[in-house]
């Protein structure tokens, strides 16, 4: 079969073993939470929000083009998708189908439209103050840890502050109270206009979009953009409203000049290194769209 790379047994034995010890960094002690019962606002976030099962993050995937050798390969059988060739295992090409491809283009344009434009640093994180604005105690999202300022030093925090959030999935959780204070009112359909390559979100969507088009993305990708994922909700957490100090984060006190200005600092940075993830997927999508039946 033309075009096909063919890892030896040992190569490939290699890096699954790599990838399946690197995940299990982060899937068994959040299993190891859910069987005693416990949540962690800032740990449980990759799993919780993004709905990607534990499982699933330590599957090794090769990706398209690649041939597995040796008999111990036969196990990928069991999985919808592979196939046996002269080569090796491999994903059947056939299976990259018309969902998988509008899915593709689609992460195509969003991508690179974001790439398109000039980092905005000014929102600040209030995105999740927005999330608990004028809303019951007893109804925020993360309602087991306490809000530094109170209920009322929280909104008083939303109301002096101008709200700039262009990331639907983010504005979506915005309480009713909350939504006509933004200065944006972002949906599914503005999603490609809006998204810009400063927002915290929508640099921690490369984890989502990448496992939108699982098996088709190699988990060499799954390992970098999940341990980005799992560093810039730090920072979303550490900038929110709600008090982790005792879990260890630290707060950005973005109710301050000082904490607003350290927000964007660190903001930019986490713009700066998804750049060249956020090019790689789009390389990737190309690939994928261009050798689409």
């Amino acid at each position: 079969m033309t075009g096909v790379e063919v890892l030896a047994s040992p190569e490939w034995q290699a890096r699954e073993a790599a990838h399946v010890a690197r995940m299990r960094k982060w899937t068994v002690p959040h299993q190891e939470r859910r069987a005693r019962g416990e949540k962690h606002p800032v740990l449980d976030f990759l799993f919780t929000y993004y709905s990607y099962r534990p499982s699933h993050l330590e599957r090794w995937q090769p990706g398209p083009g690649v041939a597995l050798a040796g008999p111990e390969a036969h196990r990928f059988l069991d999985r919808k998708g592979y196939v046996s060739t002269a080569d090796g295992v491999l994903l059947d090409p056939a299976g990259f189908g018309a969902g998988k491809v509008r899915t593709a283009e689609f992460v195509l344009r969003l991508l690179t439209a974001t790439a398109s434009r000039a980092p905005r640093l000014s929102c600040f994180g209030l995105h999740e103050w927005a999330m608990v604005y004028r809303e019951p105690a007893d109804s925020v999202r993360h309602n087991q840890v306490p809000l530094r300022l109170g209920s009322a030093g929280t909104d008083e925090v939303v109301e002096s502050l101008d709200i700039r959030c262009g990331h639907f999935d983010a504005f979506r959780f915005f309480t009713d109270a909350a939504r006509p204070r933004n200065e944006l009112t972002p949906s599914r359909e503005t999603q490609v206009a809006l998204e810009q390559p400063g927002c915290l979100h929508a640099n921690m969507d490369l984890f989502k979009w990448a496992y939108k088009l699982d098996p088709f993305v190699p988990a060499e990708s799954w390992r970098t953009v999940s341990s980005w994922r799992s560093r810039s909700g730090k920072l979303d957490m550490r900038a929110s409203p709600y008090d982790l100090a005792e879990l260890g984060y630290p707060p950005v006190r973005i109710e301050t000049a000082a904490g607003r200005a350290e927000y964007a600092r660190a903001q930019a940075e986490f713009a700066r290194r998804a750049a060249p993830l956020r090019h790689r997927l789009i390389a990737h999508c190309h690939r994928l769209v261009s050798a689409a039946p």
